[in-house]
């Protein structure tokens, strides 16, 4: 789950990261309020908060030098289309800003904390070239980028944050600051069970201190339930409503530029469709989990949601048998597509547990299924009915 900038720096603060002064607003008199309060007749900076990163280049980032030019920003930003180069196309719409104390940066930093999730420990990254360009760091110049891994039984150490420190070109008084810092952060990313943390930039005021300019937060869905408070900072106005929709069944969904539609039991397989669609010409339209323990319901419900999404040509249906039976999806997905009547063509292929009962069920459906034994084939089969 993500939150928007101004929830993560609420968060970081509450466990000591040291953040601008600032308050959201969801109109432009508001705006202009906080600005007074903040700002009083200085600069303040008014930031739309959608979920997505580049919104300074998107023309998302404004610099106010009063708080009557603070309210107009936020005027002309509310209601508006940002587009940025993770939104796609068709943008986000904005619905709030976060109105905050102007300060003067000397440098700027980069510094995230994550799981690794082939060393099984969290990392912290951070780098000397933050900003808004640091993902053509990451791309063109990676040695730019310092780490350490965690132990976590350990926790972070104070020797890594100031190995850290260090690497990233701060002096001696600063790495003081940033030690403390990054202890905060760690303690953040722990208690709040985050996937990820990220300040980007962490800067260096030209009073040597330092301050998380931006943040972003996302969480691990399945500890949700411990922390009522971050689940009630979603903003379901910033997800895909085919996304929410899958959710409310327990269906794990994401939606896609392409048209064939993808329904397979299990994260690792239904990636390797998506790839082998594309390795056939092909586009995929989502990615759908429906589980191990897919039921006669979920699979229909998948069905429903896979045909609310009408550049959809063909599905492919792409199930091992282990968990859910051969017999079961089968039976599952002749009940959906009478009850739905499904208009678009439908390849399956299924290995597994009572496979050969499964093909019977769908031969002698008398509906128009085509079936294929291997993954090369399917892809090949649904990339030709869906063109």
């Amino acid at each position: 789950m993500n939150i928007h900038e101004y929830q993560a720096k609420t968060i970081l603060a509450r466990h000591g990261v040291p953040v601008p002064r600032g308050e959201v607003a969801f109109d432009a008199a508001a705006a202009r309020e906080i600005a007074q309060r903040v700002g009083g007749h200085g600069q303040v900076v008014v930031k739309a908060q959608i979920h997505a990163g580049g919104r300074g280049k998107g023309g998302g980032v404004k610099l106010a030098h009063s708080p009557d030019e603070a309210e107009t920003i936020a005027h002309d930003m509310l209601g508006m289309t940002l587009v940025t180069h993770q939104t796609g196309p068709e943008g986000r719409v904005v619905g709030r800003v976060l109105v905050e104390e102007g300060v003067h940066v000397a440098r700027e930093l980069y510094v995230s904390l994550l799981l690794d999730r082939t060393a099984g420990k969290p990392v912290l990254m951070a780098s000397a070239a933050g900003g808004m360009d640091i993902e053509e760091v990451a791309a063109t110049t990676p040695q730019k980028i310092v780490r350490v891994q965690i132990q976590p039984g350990v926790g972070l150490m104070p020797f890594e944050a100031r190995q850290i420190g260090f690497a990233i070109g701060l002096d001696g008084p600063q790495v003081d600051k940033f030690v403390p810092l990054a202890a905060a952060l760690y303690k953040a990313f722990i208690e709040s069970d985050a996937s990820m943390v990220e300040i980007n930039p962490l800067i260096v005021t030209q009073a040597s201190d330092l301050l998380a300019l931006d943040a972003k937060m996302n969480f691990d869905d399945n500890a949700l339930y411990r922390h009522a408070d971050i689940r009630d900072l979603r903003d379901l106005a910033e997800e895909d409503q085919l996304e929410i929709e899958a959710s409310r069944f327990s269906l794990n969904y994401i939606h896609l530029d392409g048209n064939i539609g993808c329904m397979v039991n299990g994260a690792g397989l239904a990636m390797a469709t998506m790839d082998i669609i594309k390795l056939s010409g092909g586009e995929p339209a989502n990615f759908l989990d429906v589980g191990g323990g897919a039921n006669a319901d979920q699979i229909r419900n998948a069905f429903k949601i896979l045909m609310s999404d009408r550049n959809v040509k063909a599905v492919l249906i792409n199930i091992f048998g282990g968990i859910l039976r051969c017999d079961v999806l089968a039976h599952g997905v002749i009940a959906a597509v009478r009850e739905l009547g499904v208009p678009v063509p439908i390849v399956i292929r299924m290995e597994g547990t009572n496979v050969d009962e499964g093909k019977r069920l769908l031969r002698e459906s008398r509906m128009n299924f085509t079936t294929a034994d291997s993954m090369d084939e399917a892809a090949k089969k649904v990339v030709q009915l869906a063109a």
